[in-house]
């Protein structure tokens, strides 16, 4: 004869379980928050050890060159890009000291009045969404003087017939060059234009900027695609290749985030209009997944399956418009690019897993879009992520003199290149994807595609 449980004793034996397992559960988080912390200190660390070999072996240089030790300048006199990059990564992270050495480099030193043809693509957004974000968060008026100024000179690139910007400008003479550009060196200029405006007053630099993604929409094929090159002069694609890769990839990210930051309802129509025809076009549901290819502006038809360090920024841009299921497909392939080799390819072909360009030049996309899917998901699966490329860097990047790019995945040969975006981009997001929450607040900022945030600081 079978006897009945005693139900006194069951409540209790079930009641004493719960009591264990939340005890247990609240140690496990303990841990877990432990561990996290630990790793956003070890990330504090490296961007130290990158920081110090800067100043020590190319201070006052654009840039550190990590295996000879020397110093190298994008041009023929600095413009002391890493200390501009890297001074918002500072103050996030609470570097003090660092933040002080970098602002003193950056004011001591910082001189636009030169007679140097710049590429105003790549000085709007390290330099003037630099100063931006600098004046944000440090409140000193000197930043927002030297933007002022340097917005000023860079304004005759929107003098085409068409506004869209010509490719660079002499910042003393105020001379253009470069007639055949792409999407993304016209179309990513607006936050870091537009706030300005927000933050002065002055129009110009916001009417100049939309004016020249206004105009690039405004030659989309009946499709909705954009082509690789364009010529500003006459408005007439020369390349006629859609993808998210470089040379059109932040076109599409400043569409929403113009948006997001503006509340320009302009914007969101043609981001809107975008995602449409990226969706339909683009989007390339195979056997491994979910990828993004290349195909004909004016047709849709596939090009090729190549995929790369640059695309990797979509995930990102999915999840800040909250096409999460989206984001997190591509995301898991993103990843699974980055372990088959140990460290992600420039670009890969993705049907067939090969590499197409070998190199890493410490690109910070594949992190940027783990961090976003962990921001708004906060599953745990981002932060192992995390680990994983954290432990990669260490282990195939790190030098006695900083942080080196690899000219091969395969091999792991190192190249004498740390570039600023390194410590602007690439370890900022990283550390972000450990800090703790409440350390920025996505609600009311944007990072620009070199992840200098920019706040929403305007009525």
């Amino acid at each position: 004869m079978i006897k009945k449980p005693n139900l006194y004793l069951t409540i209790l034996f079930v009641l004493l379980s719960m009591s264990c397992n939340r005890v247990q559960n609240e140690k496990s988080l303990k841990e877990t928050q432990q561990e996290i912390s630990i790793l956003a200190e070890q990330v504090k660390t490296e961007f130290k050890h990158a920081w110090n070999s800067y100043m020590k072996y190319a201070k006052g240089h654009d840039a550190l060159k990590p295996l000879s030790g020397t110093g190298h300048n994008w041009y023929s006199r600095s413009f002391v890009m890493t200390p501009m990059d890297a001074f918002d990564t500072m103050i996030l992270m609470g570097l003090t000291e660092e933040a002080k050495e970098a602002k003193a480099l950056i004011l001591d030193s910082l001189d636009f009045n030169k007679d140097i043809m710049v590429q105003n693509f790549e000085i709007t957004i390290r330099m003037l969404g630099g100063l931006i974000s600098a004046y944000q968060l440090d409140g000193d008026t000197v930043f927002l003087d030297l933007a002022v100024d340097l917005a000023n000179r860079l304004l005759p690139v929107f003098d085409s017939p068409t506004g869209m910007p010509y490719w660079g400008v002499n910042l003393k003479t105020g001379q253009t060059s470069g007639n055949i550009s792409n999407p993304a060196e016209i179309g990513t200029l607006m936050l870091e234009f537009g706030s300005l405006s927000k933050l002065t007053g002055n129009h110009v630099y916001y009417e100049k900027a939309k004016r020249a993604v206004v105009e690039l929409y405004s030659r989309q094929s009946d499709i909705g695609l954009v082509g690789e090159e364009i010529n500003v002069e006459t408005g007439e694609w020369t390349n006629k290749t859609c993808h998210l890769g470089g040379r059109i990839d932040s076109y599409y990210e400043y569409l929403l985030k113009s948006w997001l930051l503006f509340d320009d309802p302009d914007f969101l129509a043609m981001w809107e209009a975008c995602i449409l025809a990226i969706d339909e076009y683009l989007a390339d549901s195979t056997d491994s997944g979910l990828w993004y290819g290349q195909a004909d502006m004016y047709t849709g038809e596939r090009i090729s399956s190549r995929f790369g360090a640059l695309d990797a920024f979509f995930p990102a841009v999915l999840a800040l418009n909250g096409d999460i299921g989206k984001a997190r497909a591509l995301q898991e392939n993103c990843f699974k690019m980055w372990e088959k080799w140990g460290i992600e390819p420039e670009q890969i072909d993705y049907a067939s897993m090969e590499v197409i360009s070998p190199s890493y030049v410490l690109r910070p996309e594949n992190i940027e879009s783990a961090f976003y899917l962990y921001h708004f998901t906060r599953d745990p699966v981002y932060l192992e992520m995390g680990k994983v490329y954290l432990n990669s860097l260490i282990k195939y990047c790190k030098t006695e003199k900083g942080y080196a790019m690899l000219k091969s995945v395969i091999t792991k040969e190192k190249g004498d290149e740390m570039e600023s975006f390194f410590l602007a981009e690439t370890l900022k997001y990283l550390y972000l994807l450990f800090a703790p929450f409440e350390t920025i607040d996505m609600e009311t900022m944007v990072f620009n595609t070199e992840a200098h945030p920019i706040y929403k600081t305007w009525d």
